[in-house]
């Protein structure tokens, strides 16, 4: 990197996209995309199927180049990493937990859980500190021995999650985690997103076109107390922006309640279905309303 910048100071931000366009065979998937992702915060992406969610998570961790435009990491430029200092982003400051299933069927779920500490060359002990510490805290610290076909659906895709987060990473990009989860799981999948960002203090991209986790994610956070567990959802919440991209562009950028609020055509289609074209085939009423006392999943 050809820039030295103090990644520890809040005053930069752990992701900044600056007039980013990207297109494939002639058509336009990002058109001059500008935001900020703040350190500890949490920028929820939505929109309609295609409308450019995916494509800015692959941007953000550099497995896709910009036809236009700049990505900053912690204030380092994205375009000068080598091969290898993106390697070690992946390695060390970021981590991605992608929808589809991406585990290794012949490896057990605690070594799914290491694979990635491991082709960085930590050390053993390390490995298996880091491992146990990251399957407690998805909840699956009983089940480190078995194969990902002897786990459920919602217990995978846990582990999934646990892959990514292992070692701690500053940085968390989420491309729809709970897609195809029924709405048990998926809560479980979302409290652990929660927990990531209010008890590990980690930047989040999470992106979603389920309307009912925004408000879910947005309404809820997960202080810690003395015993350092999860704790039901008070008037003290993180700050959590949602940005709508639609065709490609941003259209809406702003807090959940301006969200829901919005008259703009692009956020009515995702906040009332009813009224545009339908956004999801999941026809399930919202399970998690604004009044519901929850507490988030489990202590680590």
């Amino acid at each position: 990197m050809s820039q030295s910048v103090d990644e520890s100071s809040p005053a930069v931000p752990a992701i900044e996209f600056r007039h980013v366009s990207l297109g494939f065979e002639g058509r336009t998937v990002l058109d001059d995309v500008s935001f900020e992702l703040p350190h500890g915060q949490m920028v929820i992406i939505t929109g309609a199927s295609n409308s450019g969610k995916s494509v800015l998570l692959h941007l953000a961790i550099g497995l896709l180049r910009p036809d236009e435009g700049e990505i900053l990491i912690e204030g380092n430029a994205l375009n000068q990493f080598s091969e290898s200092e993106l390697l070690a982003l992946r390695g060390n400051t970021m981590g991605i937990a992608f929808q589809e299933d991406a585990l290794f069927t012949g490896l057990s779920a605690f070594d799914n859980a290491a694979y990635r500490l491991v082709e960085h060359n930590w050390a053993e002990e390390d490995i298996d500190r880091s491992v146990r510490e990251i399957m407690r805290f998805v909840g699956l610290e009983h089940d480190m021995e078995k194969l990902p076909e002897e786990l459920s659906i919602g217990m995978r895709r846990r582990l999934e999650i646990a892959r990514a987060l292992t070692g701690w990473p500053r940085i968390m990009l989420f491309d729809e985690p709970t897609s195809g989860l029924d709405p048990v799981n998926a809560r479980l999948v979302l409290d652990l997103v929660i927990r990531a960002r209010d008890l590990h203090n980690i930047s989040i991209l999470h992106a979603t076109k389920e309307v009912h986790q925004i408000r879910y994610i947005a309404m809820h956070h997960a202080p810690a107390d003395d015993k350092g567990e999860a704790a039901a959802a008070s008037n003290t919440l993180p700050e959590t922006q949602v940005m709508v991209l639609d065709q490609g562009e941003i259209v809406f950028l702003g807090s959940e309640a301006d969200f829901e609020t919005s008259a703009l055509p692009a956020v009515k289609q995702l906040t009332d279905p009813g009224a545009g074209e339908v956004i999801s085939q999941d026809t399930v009423e919202d399970p998690w309303p604004r009044t519901r006392k929850h507490i988030l999943f489990g202590p680590e």
